[in-house]
């Protein structure tokens, strides 16, 4: 064999396991929903459920109203958090990564906790309504859920954060010294800034935007609980077609319009941006084509030239501005604190008098406590398995050719592209033949497929600053590869470690999708059996359950931070 093949496949070899356990509880299950989708009872092929799909005016109704809230929330969450990120960039480390860790406690809070907060201040006996009243502005009226508005609202507020974490590490890349550079040879400020920061922060807005739209396509908490009918989303109907219809085809059907509409965005993306900037890199942009797009900017910024735009004045506004993200990011747990401890049985704003009753409901009661049990045992085995086969696929990564890279990269980040019920539903119909629904281990596979990609990238970054040399250094004296692991690779890597443990565990802590089609109604998870309260009846109970999340999600996320706090003062 060439040698070239064999360092192919030894560099490959870490990644083993983890290559094995996608292939198995990802790419089956995608070509299993692919399968179903065009076999009828008797298992000969048919487009029957396509063509009634495409003969149904219900369905192009919700795949655009899928879509067209999809790209709104990308819209607003990008313009939006356009901003903060740009904000965030210009601050020292120290002092970013507090207002990092005040964005990142919201966007880890369950959907269904901040769903839940948004019903409490949007419906008619909330927060918005009840001081409105108050304040003699309105006497009657119209709730601000279920409809379009509360909907936007709250897939906005949901992947705002996502947005601005996806900006900025290549915003932070940017060398600024080129537009000082312009700015000493004539340029105004803004100039400099649209036709300079812009075009290289491309990639990051980009990559933003992909993320928020991709991972909208398979929202169906928020539409379900905040919209209206009319608001009806695809992957509603998916779960519809499984829960109530127990049309397996059409349901695979549905699941394959969405991974087709996918992969399409995700290849247009990769054309147009490149895949590396998924990972905060971002490559050299062509110098043919580009002239016209410069110009424009160019343009643009001499109609702003008029505006103050230089440093020591933009800071004060978009610190302010900042503060006001955060505050928005932070309302839904603020509204959920005092409704936990209401001694009403009913939700109204101003709570009415104060009680413990409804956190002993939830100490108290087996139904909660099993699946907070489970949530936590399941998310605890989760963060161990996906990191481990994400260490593993992250090294596998540095040290594979540059021509491998980019399709090994893909495929490793494909759980994070495919919407996240089309996994699920293919996840439903092969474990239904290996007698794994209602059970944990299935729980366990399910959030371990969609951690890996989230573990790789954060891998990847790490091991792409490490010294290498310090490892061939130790080899060469003679340390074995545990001892050099031991003494060189976890000390130095701690710290990324830990960040994708963190990770992992939250995402599946807060994970209900996956619940929803594994658990079979036996092994209920926290999120699952929030969701089939909510969808029952709203009550206190479910604030009390939504503050405890609050408060591990908080405590997870702020625990690195204090973590290296406390080592800074003992140094």
């Amino acid at each position: 064999m060439p040698a070239s093949f064999m360092k192919t496949l030894r560099a490959l070899l870490p990644a083993v396991p983890c290559l094995l356990f996608l292939a198995i509880f990802f790419c089956l299950p995608v070509v299993e929903i692919l399968q179903t989708s065009v076999l009828d009872a008797d298992g000969h092929f048919t487009t029957a459920q396509y063509v009634r799909l495409g003969s149904d005016f219900v369905f192009f109704k919700v795949l655009w109203t899928t879509f067209s809230i999809s790209g709104m929330t990308a819209l607003f969450s990008v313009l939006l958090g356009f901003p903060v990120a740009y904000f965030l960039s210009q601050l020292d480390d120290r002092i970013r990564e507090r207002w990092i860790m005040w964005i990142m406690i919201p966007f880890w809070t369950s959907y269904l906790v901040k769903t839940f907060a948004w019903i409490l201040v949007l419906s008619k006996t909330g927060v918005l309504f009840s001081l409105a009243h108050a304040l003699g502005m309105v006497d009657d009226g119209r709730a601000l859920v279920p409809s379009m508005f509360g909907v936007m609202i709250g897939m906005v507020h949901a992947m705002l954060p996502l947005a601005v974490i996806n900006m900025l590490p290549i915003m932070r890349n940017v060398n600024m010294q080129l537009m000082h550079a312009a700015e000493t040879l004539g340029a105004s400020p803004s100039v400099s800034f649209f036709s300079i920061f812009l075009p290289m922060a491309g990639p990051g807005v980009a990559a933003a935007g992909l993320l928020v739209f991709i991972t909208s396509l398979g929202f169906f908490i928020l539409p379900a609980l905040l919209g209206a009918p009319s608001e009806t989303m695809v992957a509603q109907l998916v779960i519809q077609a499984i829960n109530e219809l127990f049309n397996l085809p059409y349901a695979a059907a549905l699941s394959a319009v969405l991974l087709v509409a996918a992969i399409l965005i995700f290849m247009l993306y990769d054309k147009l941006v490149g895949l590396s900037s998924l990972s905060g890199e971002t490559r050299a942009r062509s110098s043919s084509g580009g002239t016209w797009s410069n110009t424009l900017l160019i343009a643009i910024g001499r109609l702003f030239s008029g505006l103050r735009r230089a440093t020591d004045g933009r800071r004060p506004i978009m610190k302010v501005y900042g503060f006001g993200i955060v505050a928005l990011l932070s309302l839904p747990i603020i509204v959920v604190l005092p409704i936990a401890f209401t001694d009403s049985p009913f939700l109204s704003f101003p709570p009415k008098g104060l009680s413990l009753r409804w956190f002993n409901s939830f100490l108290f009661s087996e139904v909660w406590q099993t699946s907070f049990l489970r949530s936590f045992g399941v998310a605890t085995v989760t963060a161990l398995a996906s990191t481990a086969f994400g260490i593993g696929a992250a090294l596998a990564l540095t040290r594979l050719p540059s021509r491998w890279t980019k399709p090994f990269f893909a495929f490793l980040l494909a759980p994070l592209i495919v919407p996240r019920i089309v996994v699920a539903v293919g996840l439903f119909y092969l474990f239904s033949r290996l007698s794994l629904v209602g059970t944990d281990i299935g729980l366990v596979i399910g959030h371990t497929v969609l951690a890996i990609p989230y573990v790789v990238v954060t891998m990847a970054a790490a091991l792409k600053r490490f010294d290498w040399r310090l490892d061939d250094a130790a080899r060469i004296l003679g340390a074995s590869a545990m001892t050099r692991l031991r003494t060189i690779h976890l000390p130095i890597m701690i710290g990324s470690i830990a960040a994708a443990l963190q990770m992992a565990f939250i995402i599946s802590f807060d994970e209900l999708t996956i619940a929803i089609f594994v658990s079979g109604g036996l092994k209920n998870t926290l999120p699952k059996q929030m969701w089939d309260d909510m969808i029952l009846q709203v009550n206190p109970t479910l604030a009390a359950v939504s503050l405890v999340m609050v408060v591990i999600i908080s405590l997870l996320v702020a625990l690195p931070s204090l973590h290296k706090r406390l080592r800074m003062a003992r140094s």
